[in-house]
């Protein structure tokens, strides 16, 4: 992954938490077809033609609601990108918690080129700061317990790392990152095989020819599906299978505590008894993942994290220079 500063010299101050790895994603890529997307064939049209050459310029970022920041370095990218003369610096950093008002940000130059280049970064930093304070937000309510709040694939097209990346910035945890780095075997791969041992089976055979240290995620929905994949754990005791997935294991239910009925998740957690991790998923709200934290699974993921999330408010500023 091609990335806006030397990962070997260490994360810059204003983004300490590195972006999760990736053997093909190219974050410059990304960002150099978000401003082609943006400028088409003549380019800002509007600035080229309002806009003195040789003005210089200062603009200040500003948040216009509370919440965490995120994708400061993407923005750096975003500048060196339109122009590697544009000077940026930083007095929040990623994961900071802003009020609405804060000032966290300049950015020097020229004016053409900070107004060229100032909607693609303020889309990364918005998009990647409300996905940080929803994660946040869940992170919060989840405190007392050892449970750990995830995405899932439910990203943009062309944004899988930073919608990620944001997760992690939030204080979250990553999912797999694509379909490469986890075997996950749902219904449809369960159907497809024949059944639940036989899809378990032809996946640890496929992981062992091909010699990667891959992990197995089994999804279940039922009970009885639990106990018949760890049935199959007692049976081979070198399994690849290192998660379960209790999936819609609970019920809205406005008169059970957060709302939320966790009785046939506990009962599964309890089943599994800590042999292998275990991740809930279903009915994942705000108000209800504490009660779902407290049932003791391992993670819980929620997809709405990075498709229903609000974007955080961000606004740039320019003064001219004299």
């Amino acid at each position: 992954m091609t990335f806006c500063c030397n990962r070997s010299n260490g994360s810059p101050p204003h983004a300490p938490v590195a972006p999760p790895p990736h053997p093909t994603y190219d974050l410059a890529e990304v960002v150099q077809f978000a401003l082609a997307e943006d400028a088409g064939e003549l380019g800002d049209v509007t600035t080229l033609s309002t806009v003195p050459e040789d003005l210089e310029g200062q603009a200040t970022f500003l948040a216009k609601a509370d919440g965490v920041l995120a994708g400061l370095a993407v923005a750096d990218l975003v500048f060196s990108t339109v122009d590697p003369c544009l000077s940026v610096s930083w007095s929040g950093k990623d994961g900071d918690h802003v009020k609405s008002g804060t000032k966290f940000g300049v950015v020097k130059g020229s004016a053409r080129s900070i107004l060229v280049a100032e909607r693609i970064a303020l889309n990364f930093m918005q998009r990647m700061s409300g996905i940080a304070t929803a994660t946040a937000a869940m992170t919060d309510r989840m405190q007392g317990t050892s449970a750990r709040i995830l995405e899932t694939r439910k990203t943009a097209p062309g944004l899988r790392l930073p919608d990620k990346w944001a997760v992690l910035i939030g204080g979250g945890k990553n999912h797999r990152i694509g379909l490469f780095d986890m075997v996950m075997i749902k219904d449809n791969h369960v159907t497809s095989a024949g059944g639940v041992v036989p899809a378990i089976q032809h996946a640890q055979d496929w992981v062992r020819r091909k010699h990667k240290n891959i992990p197995i995620e089994v999804e279940t929905r039922t009970l009885e599906e639990v106990k018949e994949v760890l049935h199959f754990l007692e049976s081979d005791k070198h399994s690849l299978v290192k998660r379960l997935m209790l999936d819609n294991m609970t019920k809205l239910d406005p008169s059970a505590p957060g709302g939320v009925d966790v009785s046939m998740l506990k009962e599964a957690v309890k089943l599994v008894n800590g042999r292998v991790d275990t991740e809930a998923s279903g009915n994942v709200t705000i108000d209800t993942v504490k009660a779902i934290a407290q049932t003791g699974v391992t993670y819980i993921s929620c997809g709405a994290l990075t498709h229903s999330f609000q974007a955080l408010d961000i606004s740039l500023k320019i003064a001219i220079l004299d």
